[in-house]
């Protein structure tokens, strides 16, 4: 009896996943974090506004979500000042990106990004048997110069970039992200992947520009809106790319809870304001969480905060393994040098609190 006959490309791909989950992690631990600091959500959660609008859609949970996601699609709209027909909703961003992937991508086409950015892509594009070409980042920065030099070397046909830049917390101003809009090859596309955009300075995110066929800026309810899981990110496109999405898009992806949580929260601003806000403390008390202890906090532009450990990788890895052993769920970059640091979400004052207790004893570990 045989099985299924499955393709060459996905006999030849491992069966892994980008990251493992923070409840999987529990599960083998035995018992629940003290502190869910890893997956850059949002634990103050999502707009009062929000909820209740679940709670009322979850009477018509019965009904197929609006294919369309009209509603949402043109209060975007009115909120970027773009036309309805520029924006795509879809299963967060990790959706869209897996569906951009299968419209630009055939086995064998060069994809550029930058080595230890967001796997999640990487991963979309080997799953379509595209072929990744990788630049090193520029101290603890994406490069554009860099990105651009072999996109054009190998004739990319996607560069991925994004700002701010997750796992380092690190951005560019507008300026330099428009220079490198400008500088994508003829017949490359440019994927923007701008998910901390709502926690940015207000110079660090260019104007968007729906004409311009160079780019794709993705954008998510899953950070500050305080939504990761119901799984609402967004598109900004020229209108024919966006129009694409419609050829191989999952219709019905999107549940009627999750358009009208979005809904309701980007029309809750004020709330999204005082998120930012208490994200920002939350930054500044990581930083001196670990300057306490004699680390060094990245400047962060977005809901986390990277600390240098200030040795090498595997130094970080045993810091991580202490502050994991402790109750404590973070992560770290994956690759050199960066992975000398390790990634702390923004947290409630409690759960910096166990943080802040942790730490001591992982660093006493990680130093024998």
């Amino acid at each position: 009896m045989t099985g299924p006959r499955y393709t060459k490309l996905v006999e030849s791909l491992p069966a892994a996943v980008p990251f493992v989950g923070p409840e999987t992690q529990e599960r083998e631990r035995g018992e629940a974090f003290r502190a869910r600091l890893g997956a850059n959500e949002s634990v103050f959660g999502p707009s009062p506004r929000a909820i209740a609008a679940m709670a009322e859609a979850a009477r018509e949970a019965w009904k197929y979500g609006d294919a369309q996601s009209h509603d949402l699609r043109t209060a975007l709209a009115a909120h970027h000042g773009v036309g309805m027909e520029n924006i795509i909703v879809g299963e967060g961003i990790d959706g869209l990106l897996g569906y951009l992937v299968r419209m630009l991508v055939a086995p064998g086409d060069p994809v550029v990004t930058s080595d230890g950015a967001y796997p999640t892509f990487n991963y979309h594009v080997a799953g379509f048997g595209g072929d990744l070409y990788k630049v090193p980042y520029a101290g603890d920065h994406e490069d554009p110069l860099a990105l651009i030099a072999e996109a054009h070397k190998v004739g990319a046909k996607l560069i991925y970039f994004s700002n701010p830049d997750n796992p380092m917390g690190s951005w560019h101003d507008a300026d330099t992200v428009q220079q490198l809009i400008n500088a994508v090859p003829e017949g490359c596309l440019l994927v923007l992947d701008e998910a901390y955009s709502d926690t940015a300075p207000p110079d660090a995110i260019p104007e968007i520009d729906v004409k311009d066929p160079r780019v794709i800026r993705m954008r998510t309810f899953s950070k500050a809106y305080g939504l990761a899981g119901m799984r609402v990110g967004y598109a900004i496109a020229e209108a024919g790319l966006i129009t694409s999405f419609n050829k191989i898009r999952n219709h019905f992806g999107m549940c009627r809870v999750s358009q009208a949580a979005a809904l309701a929260a980007l029309l809750d601003q004020d709330y999204l304001r005082q998120t930012v806000d208490r994200i920002a403390a939350a930054r500044d008390r990581i930083g001196r969480i670990a300057r306490d202890n004699g680390l060094d906090p990245l400047p962060s532009a977005t809901n986390f905060v990277t600390i240098c450990c200030g040795r090498d990788g595997d130094f970080a890895r045993a810091v991580l393994r202490g502050l994991v052993s402790r109750g404590i769920f973070v992560r770290m970059p994956f690759t050199a040098p960066q992975d000398r640091c390790i990634r702390v979400s923004c947290g409630r004052d409690e759960d910096l609190a166990a943080f802040a207790d942790a730490l001591p004893g992982a660093l006493a570990d990680a130093r024998g």
